[in-house]
């Protein structure tokens, strides 16, 4: 995953609100009293992310899957972040961390709940004495009503893309065949196709916060995406604030 649409990643999700992500959970840092120190961001994709967690004073550590989107991330944050190449389900630092952060549905690419417990433990591990993880997750409404068996696409100068989804609402599993068309010589108009299968799963609430506190966190708490509601039946996006 994330092999061919990384190059092109950053061009077409340009709508992304990333300020307002950031803007929300350095909200919930500063509530937490973490104001500087060492935050890791898992699944951090091109770096968008932790360049702004690295603007606010923190020391910053970027960890991804994907080498071609770390790739990106190293060309966007420089020498001011540290990236690491690592699957989250098996995560090893040098050292501790103040919180960790997970946004734009990273945590939804983990379609087993063993996975989750992984991630959560390796998580806890490595969290100061009251640390905080803080991630997102896409809700089973979001996938099934919302995004649901459609196909999107869109074209820019010098790559496009065909982004076909369907949900298997018995397994609340997410699939996306993504097919990337990117331009590599203008002079012979020659486009390189990539196709990747990407997959996400919804969880319910109760399971997501029973894997946490099975790992030992012990205040868990779950908001509507950029509110302090709790989510409903419609909620599309949901944020979970997990303390050691």
């Amino acid at each position: 995953m994330y092999g061919g649409f990384a190059s092109v990643y950053d061009l077409f999700m340009d709508d992304i609100p990333y300020d307002a992500w950031f803007g929300y959970v350095k909200e919930f840092l500063h509530k937490n009293g973490i104001f500087s120190g060492v935050v890791v961001e898992l699944a951090c994709g091109t770096g968008e992310m932790a360049k702004r967690l690295c603007g606010a004073g923190y020391d910053v550590i970027g960890v991804d899957l994907s080498e071609e989107m770390l790739a990106e991330a190293r060309d966007k944050c420089g020498a001011d972040v540290l990236f690491l190449h690592q699957d989250i389900r098996g995560l090893d630092l040098y050292g501790s961390a103040s919180a960790m952060v997970c946004v734009c549905d990273g945590m939804n690419y983990i379609c087993e709940e063993e996975g989750l417990r992984q991630v959560f433990g390796r998580a806890y591990t490595f969290l100061d004495e009251h640390g905080i993880l803080i991630f997102d997750m896409k809700t089973e409404y979001f996938y099934r009503e919302v995004l649901g068996d459609c196909t999107l696409a869109d074209n820019r100068e010098g790559a496009s893309y065909i982004w076909e989804n369907v949900y298997h609402k018995d397994e609340k599993l997410n699939e996306y065949l993504l097919t990337v068309y990117e331009l590599v010589d203008d002079k012979r108009d020659l486009f390189v196709r990539t196709d990747e299968i990407h997959r996400q799963k919804a969880y319910d609430v109760e399971a997501v916060c029973g894997c946490l506190k099975e790992k030992g966190f012990e205040m868990v708490e779950v908001y509507e995406a950029l509110t302090d509601k709790k989510p409903g039946p419609l909620s599309e996006r949901v944020y979970f604030i997990a303390r050691k």
